[in-house]
């Protein structure tokens, strides 16, 4: 059996709204050497059925069915069942251009890059319009050559790249020399991966192209519900700062991590409704802020002036 081109992975939950049109933008992708890897993670509606057609109708489909264990271990899964070059992991409500793979692809082979990061967009769905946005590739943050490495980067590493998954396309290979694995937990469970890879990979390419579509306004979106999960940012930053520490790596990156580390919880704060808002705020504020590294740091350590006012705010209520 050859060895495909790239592996495609897709955790599938509760998705039949959407999955069609994911499915479709995948199945026509100019890179015909694929295989697409379904990972039905315990849903209730007509997920199973449809995703059942598409291998039904195409070789390349594969379906693969889970209790239900979040998108974290659905992406752990496929992963152990992918035999291509190159991994690339999409949520199953948003789309892609046909040329995606094969732009990534070519790119990497290009830079023999350990992965490949590609432009995206937000399509929203109350307007039926594509939204641009700038920050998901810091553009001014790297290096006008490639391929390079978080060492080449001129600002905070973590703010560089979105700490997302699928707006790459990694090397299989680097993955598993790196023993990378999604956290198992309801939201945020690809942060420690993407960032875990960003300090390993000696070899990072960027496509300044837009690829993906992210669609935005659903309201079965895990990123719209983050009350019900609220600590798990938190989790995953945790996670990030063991992995440093045991690559021996954090004592280079640690202020780039707590300004990251208080960037990624005020956001989270910021985008809380009530009351996780309070609640988060409490324990931000009585722990994890401490904990983080945050607390014990002078206003001139911090990058972002405005979010280090907020943060004193915070501590002075």
């Amino acid at each position: 059996m050859n060895t495909p081109k790239v592996s495609v992975i897709i955790p599938c939950y509760n998705a039949q709204k959407y999955l069609r049109q994911c499915m479709d933008s995948i199945v026509s992708q100019t890179l015909r050497d694929i295989e697409i890897i379904c990972v039905d993670d315990g849903s209730s509606d007509g997920t199973l059925a449809i995703l059942d057609a598409y291998a039904q109708a195409d070789a390349r489909v594969r379906v693969i069915s889970q209790a239900n264990a979040g998108a974290g271990a659905a992406r752990n899964n496929g992963l152990c069942h992918a035999a291509g070059e190159y991994l690339s992991f999409l949520d199953a409500d948003d789309f892609f251009e046909p040329d995606m793979l094969e732009k990534a692809a070519a790119a990497a082979d290009q830079y023999q890059a350990d992965y490949v990061v590609y432009d995206s967009d937000q399509y929203h769905m109350d307007t039926q319009s594509f939204v641009e946005v700038p920050w998901v590739i810091r553009t001014m943050d790297l290096p006008p050559y490639m391929p390079f490495s978080y060492r080449q980067l001129t600002d905070n590493v973590f703010l560089s790249f979105v700490g997302w998954a699928w707006d790459k396309l990694y090397r299989r290979s680097f993955v598993q020399a790196n023993g990378l694995y999604f956290q198992e937990q309801r939201t945020t469970n690809d942060m420690l991966f993407v960032f875990s890879a960003l300090v390993a990979a000696k070899r990072i390419a960027v496509v300044k192209e837009v690829l993906a579509h992210q669609r935005r306004g659903s309201r079965e979106s895990l990123s719209v519900t983050r009350e019900k999960s609220w600590h798990c940012f938190y989790d995953a930053l945790t996670a990030l700062r063991q992995r440093l520490v045991e690559k021996d790596i954090y004592w280079e990156l640690e202020q780039d991590y707590i300004n990251y580390a208080l960037h990624f919880s005020l956001w989270h704060l910021n985008s809380l409704a009530e009351p996780t808002h309070t609640l988060l705020e409490k324990k931000l504020c009585e722990e994890w802020f401490a904990d983080l590294g945050i607390t014990d740091k002078p206003e001139s350590y911090f990058y972002n002036s405005e979010e280090y006012a907020q943060y004193k705010k915070l501590r002075k209520g």
